[in-house]
């Protein structure tokens, strides 16, 4: 007997199969997706496109191989059928869904060269046996090459789990040694490691956050919540979190250094407590928490990390100034906070000429824009001058 089955049918098979082979490739692709309730349900446009095209692929290389000694797959084809074992795994679904639809392929593709050989005239039952063989190993080893993937997929999965659990711990850490959480950031795909936002989330979001945020964030499940560390970039803006996180019970911390981390997840559950938000709790559907909102507040509440926090922020914009400069323009501002914006009084309690008031004020408006003339920023800016001018308790 042959060792590969196709070898005995006929070469005009693949002939009269061809002309045959796009209605055919809808046919199985569409009873696929009806049939088998893991890709029905999912409604992704994608998983009917790749399934359409594994289904293509299949087809051809089965007739190619029509009347030949090949091997049944060759590395580029059989590498398709690896990748939708692979994306089984990587959507957490087991193999059995993609077994189940390549032995529907199976009949399917039998009825159809069954009928081909009608055409030609081999009716025997040798024919029809031999038929069977071939469909039936082909099929096997497309099988055999999506159990690989899943298998390969599976394990890769486990270990990047390990190495994103981890990272996550050595950022909650905070004060894990940088050559360490650099390390442990490049071996999930990270090449450098700067600032982190954190978001605070219900557990029972966990799944759903480390699929969603994928290369971008590292998620860890704690007793009662859960913890999304997220990597700058475009993802980590307010508008793009506020948008994707809506309606989750989300609480965002505020965009800190990685050594800092734990400290930004703390205010993140402060400002949880201060809107009366648990995030461990259940949720009401609405906007996202952040708590660069509440960072006031927070700080009027002994807070002191929320307080730093907040002088950063608003003090950043006079952070490349000479350290006298500086100096003297927070003294200004404070100055002209309190009294209102009379410069005669501010110019008295300095003991300076008006005119060098204007001046600083001028430089003051240049550097924080609009923010001198919005309340909220205001009190901001009155908050942090007042705690530095006081200094620790």
């Amino acid at each position: 007997m042959s060792p590969v089955p196709w070898q005995r049918l006929p070469p005009d098979l693949a002939a009269v199969m061809r002309p045959r082979l796009p209605a055919t490739v809808t046919a199985i692709a569409d009873a696929i997706t009806g049939a088998v309730p893991a890709f029905a349900a999912t409604g992704d446009a994608k998983v009917g496109r790749d399934l359409r095209t594994a289904v293509q692929v299949a087809m051809d290389r089965f007739l190619d191989l029509v009347g030949t000694d090949d091997a049944a797959l060759p590395p580029p084809i059989r590498e398709v059928f690896v990748a939708l074992g692979a994306a089984e795994a990587r959507e957490d679904r087991g193999p059995e869904a993609l077994l189940t639809a390549l032995r529907l392929a199976s009949r399917l593709m039998l009825r159809t060269a069954s009928e081909a050989l009608v055409e030609l005239g081999f009716v025997d039952a040798d024919g029809l046996i031999d038929l069977s063989d071939a469909v039936s190993a082909f099929v096997d080893e497309l099988a055999a090459a999506s159990t690989d993937g899943f298998a390969l997929q599976v394990r890769e999965l486990a270990g990047e789990d390990d190495r994103r659990r981890q990272l996550a711990e050595l950022l909650l850490r905070g004060s894990a040694p940088p050559d360490a959480v650099a390390t442990a950031a490049a071996r999930v795909g990270w090449r450098a490691i700067g600032a982190i936002v954190p978001v605070v989330l219900p557990i029972e979001q966990a799944r759903d956050t480390r699929f969603r945020y994928g290369a971008d964030g590292v998620v860890v499940e704690r007793e009662r919540d859960a913890v999304l560390l997220l990597r700058d970039g475009p993802r980590a803006r307010r508008d793009q979190l506020a948008d994707a996180l809506h309606g989750r019970g989300a609480v965002v911390g505020p965009m800190l250094d990685w050594a800092r981390a734990p400290e930004a997840v703390r205010l993140a559950e402060l400002a949880a407590g201060l809107v009366g938000r648990d995030p461990a709790g259940p949720h009401a559907a609405g906007a996202v928490v952040f708590a660069d909102d509440h960072l006031a507040a927070l700080a009027l509440g002994g807070e002191i990390s929320a307080l730093a926090v907040l002088a950063q922020r608003r003090l950043a914009p006079l952070s490349g100034l000479r350290p006298n400069q500086r100096e003297s323009l927070l003294v200004t501002l404070h100055s002209w906070l309190r009294h209102w914006g009379s410069r005669a009084d501010v110019a008295a309690e300095l003991f300076v000429h008006p005119q060098t008031v204007s001046y600083r004020l001028k430089r003051l408006r240049e550097l924080l824009g609009d923010d001198l003339d919005e309340p909220s920023a205001r009190f901001e800016l009155l908050l942090v001058l007042t705690a530095r001018r006081v200094g620790p308790s």
